[in-house]
């Protein structure tokens, strides 16, 4: 997209981005959503998909939470209001879905994270909450009413003993009225609280945030897991006797950040982590797609011949593929947790891209995308459109 309404994308970027909330009328003029309400029920019924409902009313107790997968008579059997089925990463189980995400593009790949749905009837909703991550909360069938609080929640206070997280002192400062095609964008951390007037679905686009705390925590788990017990330990053979025991010496100290440094690995071999861990499908659904093991010969033989014919690739999974600069020039590409190095930077924006997959693009690449593609096809990246 270049334009999110009237506003053209490079003034969203400066004036709202991150900064501040917006409502965005007309995104999407004429919009007819790509799945019924009752394709969505039918979603959370699928065992790949992570689906949960909340029951405001008509549950055991007032805001019940379930997680799916469902059987289609627990979703037939509910009340006629006040409840909501939300459905995650639709963008990967229903193509269309997936197109729709692809619009957001002028955000970085590897910050995408999912189109979640959500689906209530009347008066559903899920209560007033804050998010961790920016979100574009589409309106694709019926209507919803909005309210916001534009001053982002420094500590939250919730409702207790709940399933769901709740605010317990939301007090709206703003409030609307979205129709299909209508956007809402909210930064990190406004609370926000919205309620189906009739039969309606929001689309969610979401984003990903991770802290320090999350990175280092799985860095250090995979350096754990991929250690042996025979590394280097501390040792200090020129040791004087001590003339204060209790004293960690400047020295000693050094030596020790010394180990930390050295376990975690230079800024190449960081940067190759990061940009693996960052494209990883991150849903165990989708595990299932990938197999580093896995000979893709045959998938190999039919892209060529399929783009020959006319087909191109598409991108299925967008945050699965990403790369970054080395310092001799060369990129490293990013497809679905694996790195190939050494890759021309044109090559790996091709990929990683918006541009078209045809035969003729890649043709100017010679084979230095071939090993990607392979592996983007079998992890379910990629797929060859006719």
């Amino acid at each position: 997209m270049t334009h999110l309404g009237d506003l053209s994308v490079a003034d969203f970027m400066t004036t709202y981005w991150q900064k501040q909330p917006v409502l965005l009328r007309g995104v999407f003029p004429g919009f007819a959503s790509p799945i019924t309400p009752q394709d969505l029920l039918s979603l959370a019924c699928e065992p790949d998909a992570t689906s949960r409902l909340i029951m405001e009313e008509g549950g055991d107790y007032p805001w019940q939470l379930h997680y799916g997968p469902f059987e289609p008579d627990e979703l037939s059997d509910l009340p006629k209001s006040k409840w909501t089925v939300l459905v995650q990463e639709v963008d990967r189980l229903v193509p269309a879905m997936n197109d729709l995400l692809q619009r957001f593009r002028f955000v970085p790949n590897w910050r995408l994270d999912d189109l979640m749905v959500s689906y209530a009837p009347e008066g559903g909703t899920v209560g007033a909450h804050i998010d961790n991550y920016d979100v574009f909360l589409i309106q694709g069938w019926g209507h919803r009413r909005w309210g916001i609080n534009h001053t982002p929640v420094e500590e939250e206070v919730l409702v207790p003993d709940m399933d769901v997280s709740m605010l317990a002192d939301f007090e709206a400062d703003a409030e609307w009225v979205l129709a299909p095609g209508d956007v809402l964008y909210l930064p990190p951390r406004i609370a926000h609280y919205g309620v189906a007037i009739d039969d309606c679905m929001t689309f969610s686009v979401g984003f990903r945030a991770p802290s320090p705390q999350d990175l280092l925590l799985k860095l250090l788990e995979e350096l754990t897991e991929s250690g042996d017990d025979d590394s280097e330990r501390y040792s200090d053979p020129n040791l004087a006797p001590a003339k204060a025991p209790g004293l960690i010496a400047d020295a000693e100290l050094g030596r020790l950040r010394a180990m930390l440094t050295d376990a975690l690995g230079d800024r190449a071999t960081l940067d190759a982590w990061l940009g693996q861990y960052l494209t990883r499908p991150r849903r165990p659904s989708y595990d299932d797609y990938y197999d580093d093991d896995e000979d893709t010969g045959d998938d190999a033989v039919d892209w060529r011949a399929a783009l020959a014919q006319g087909a191109t690739l598409c991108r299925r999974s967008v945050p699965e593929l990403a790369f970054f600069a080395q310092p001799d020039g060369h990129a490293t590409l990013l497809v679905s947790g694996t790195a190939f190095a050494d890759v021309p930077p044109e090559a790996a924006a091709l990929l990683t891209g918006t541009d078209a997959l045809t035969a003729d693009a890649l043709a100017a690449h010679g084979d230095a995308l071939d090993a990607a593609i392979d592996h983007a096809l079998a992890t379910g990246a990629l797929e060859v459109a006719a």
